[in-house]
């Protein structure tokens, strides 16, 4: 998808992880060629947006999510199509759709027919589709807890031949490692998590390959307490220990709280964590009660996030990725660059998209143009605006 040449002037440009800058940013064929200072005779058949001072960054990624609004990409290809179209309003560029696999014919079916969607969306760039299990430890939103089985690995990846862009699995699973290591071996990163798992459990899966850590803190139980007034160590404490691990969080306040995002980031400094809505049915809506397709209501607020209307549970993440960098620039006493690269470069790092992420020449102009209260007013995809509030080309 590429797009006529672009000039977006006078505004600040992040550059994730580095800096702040001025000026102006310059995209053709779908790709940032200049920043900074675009003489005139560089850009005269370039259609203009007057930046006026305010925020330029990379799109978001989300590398965790099942649905938002009313929409799951769990609902098939209708489901996808109408999710990923509301992701540029929260300044979403790219997705990982994330799926719950089960061994069941009916999973296969709809692997296959999300895989056959892909092609077809356009407004966001999706690498492919991330399954959060079946190898679980610890359900918990409804996972499976199968032991590792290879031969399971292998049908869920043909299902989806090469758009499986990575594999949520507990360390604790028995059978887990050959898994990993299949996928280590296909090139797909391996994320930790549903986990009661030992210290020597999760070093063991990170040998093995694993890389990161997925709604870390949530759903990371300690092991039981075996000698009383001895704290267990498990799988927390080996993953902020191991420089080979990234982790994520959702960061709306209620699933973790901010001391917890800050350990992480003394533990791994801001390039090794990572922002995640796993957003579901009710993320980016009013606050409200919400039907779901599993029997329930959900009460949304952003006080208490996603919760079963009368048994008060949570029942998902009500978190658009706007909405949490907003969070982490509050809570973090970090330069704004690196808590922007939380939600930019470092999910892109996490899955080798060298080319996005970034905001400078070479890049792909996946671009958010945000007013001063970090809501999207234009967005773009390699180039061409998939959403707009309210400025306008001139």
């Amino acid at each position: 998808m590429t797009s006529p040449a672009l000039l977006i002037r006078e505004v600040r440009y992040v550059e994730p992880g580095r800096r702040i800058a001025t000026g102006d940013v310059l995209v053709r064929n779908g790709r940032i060629v200049a920043t900074g200072t675009v003489l005139p005779e560089d850009c005269q058949d370039a259609q203009r947006v007057e930046g006026r001072g305010r925020l330029l960054t990379p799109g978001l990624i989300d590398v965790h999510t099942h649905g938002i609004g009313r929409s799951l990409y769990e609902g098939g290809a209708d489901g996808l199509r109408s999710a990923v179209a509301e992701l540029g309003r929260f300044g979403v560029t790219t997705v990982l759709p994330t799926v719950i696999p089960f061994d069941r014919p009916e999973t296969f079916a709809l692997l296959h027919e999300l895989t056959a969607a892909l092609s077809s969306v356009t407004c966001v760039h999706v690498p492919g589709l991330h399954l959060e299990g079946p190898f679980m430890a610890v359900g918990g939103a409804a996972c499976p807890t199968l032991p590792g089985n290879v031969e399971l690995l292998d049908r869920l990846l043909a299902a989806c031949p090469d758009r499986v862009a990575a594999m949520s699995v507990s360390p604790d699973t028995p059978g887990v490692v050959p898994v990993i290591r299949r996928l280590r071996e296909k090139g797909i990163p391996v994320f930790l998590t549903h986990t009661r798992a030992t210290a020597e459990q999760t070093e063991a899966a990170l040998n093995a390959g694993a890389c990161h850590a997925t709604h870390f803190y949530d759903v990371f139980y300690a092991p039981a307490e075996t000698d009383p007034g001895v704290r267990p160590v498990g799988a927390v404490e080996a993953i902020l220990a191991d420089p080979r691990a990234s982790v994520d969080f959702i960061a709306d306040g209620v699933h973790v709280h901010p001391t917890a995002i800050r350990a992480a980031v003394a533990a791994k400094g801001w390039a090794g964590v990572i922002l995640i809505t796993d957003s579901n049915i009710g993320a980016g809506l009013p606050a409200g009660v919400y039907p779901t397709p599993w029997g329930f209501a959900i009460r949304v607020s952003p006080e208490t996030a996603a919760r079963h209307e009368t048994k008060h549970s949570l029942a998902g993440s009500a978190l658009t990725m706007d909405r949490g960098i907003a969070n982490l620039l509050r809570w973090l006493n970090l330069p704004p660059e690196q808590v922007w690269a939380m939600g930019t470069l470092n999910p892109a790092r996490l899955l080798g998209l060298d080319r996005k992420g970034r905001l400078e020449p070479g890049a792909d102009a996946d671009l958010v143009l945000w007013d001063d209260t970090l809501t999207a007013q234009m967005t773009w995809v390699n180039g061409t605006l998939v959403y707009e509030k309210e400025a306008r080309l001139v």
